[in-house]
């Protein structure tokens, strides 16, 4: 397993879990980040927002928050 800010451009995996608090959680649940969801890595540049494509909607999130997403990397 990887963190989501680890994930390399054009790598795909499912999310495995969200951690954080009650606040954080809920902010990415609700915009469709939830365990068992597909995410490919579309720009993970240093310094930068990640970007990611999943359920047809492409998500910028910072950094900091990426590193509270466990993901399972496609071919690990």
């Amino acid at each position: 397993m990887s963190k989501l800010n680890e994930m390399k451009k054009g790598t795909e995996g499912v999310v495995v879990s969200v951690n954080g608090d009650t606040r954080f959680v809920s902010r990415i649940t609700s915009i469709g980040l939830t365990p068992g969801c597909h995410v490919s890595m579309v720009k993970n540049e240093k310094s930068q927002p990640v970007l990611i494509y999943s359920r047809d909607t492409m998500i910028a999130l910072n950094r900091k928050d990426c590193a509270n997403i466990e993901m399972e990397v496609a071919g690990t």
